[in-house]
C-alpha cells in the first residue's frame, strides 16, 4: 500500500474517477498545482503527440503538460495515459516500462490502442479478455465520448494503484 490514495489528474468533469472516490483535477484545477507525494493516475492533454498534432489548437504550453505528467509519474509512481501512437513515448527512458491495452476491451465502443506507462507499481493486474469489433472510429464520435475514460478501466487503474 502507498499509504495515500491516489489522485486523477486531467480528468473530465464528469469522471469515472470522482465515482470511485479519488481526488480529480480538472480542466478548471490546474493539474500542476498538485502536490501531494501519491501515486497518481495521469491523463494529460494527448492532441499535440498525436496522428493530427499538425491540426491541433492547443493553447500555449499544453504539450509540456505530457512531459510534467510523466516525470511526476517517475517521482511518485502510478500511470500515465496516452494514446499508443503517441510522439510521448519517445521520452520514455531506457528500461522504463509501458504496457499496451484497448480500451475496447474495457468498453469504450472504439478499439482506442493506449499505451500505459507505469512506475513505482507493483505487478500489471491481469487484463480483461479481449473483446471483438466492429469498433466505432473515434473520428466518428462526439469529442466527450471519445475522451472519456470508460469506468471499467478507471475503475481498473485504481485497483492498480491502491495496491
Amino acid at each position: 500500500m502507498t499509504g495515500s490514495e491516489p489522485v486523477a489528474l486531467f480528468t473530465c468533469a464528469t469522471s469515472p474517477y470522482l465515482e470511485l472516490g479519488l481526488d480529480c483535477f480538472d480542466w478548471r484545477r490546474d493539474a500542476r498545482t498538485y502536490r501531494g507525494s501519491g501515486r497518481v493516475i495521469a491523463h494529460p492533454p494527448c492532441r499535440t503527440w498525436g496522428r493530427y498534432s499538425h491540426r491541433a489548437q492547443a493553447p500555449a504550453g499544453e504539450k509540456e503538460l505530457a512531459l510534467w505528467a510523466l516525470d511526476l509519474v517517475r517521482e511518485n509512481g502510478g500511470v500515465l495515459e496516452h494514446p499508443a501512437s503517441s510522439q510521448l513515448w519517445a521520452h520514455l527512458r531506457p528500461g522504463e516500462t509501458s504496457i499496451l491495452i484497448r480500451q475496447a476491451d474495457f468498453g469504450h465502443r472504439a478499439e482506442k490502442r493506449t499505451r500505459l506507462f507505469y512506475a513505482k507499481m507493483p505487478r500489471v493486474p491481469l487484463l480483461p479478455d479481449p473483446v471483438e469489433g466492429p469498433f466505432v472510429p473515434v473520428e466518428h464520435m462526439g469529442r466527450q465520448e471519445r475522451e472519456r475514460t470508460p469506468y471499467p478501466l478507471a475503475q481498473w487503474l485504481v485497483t492498480w494503484c491502491r495496491a
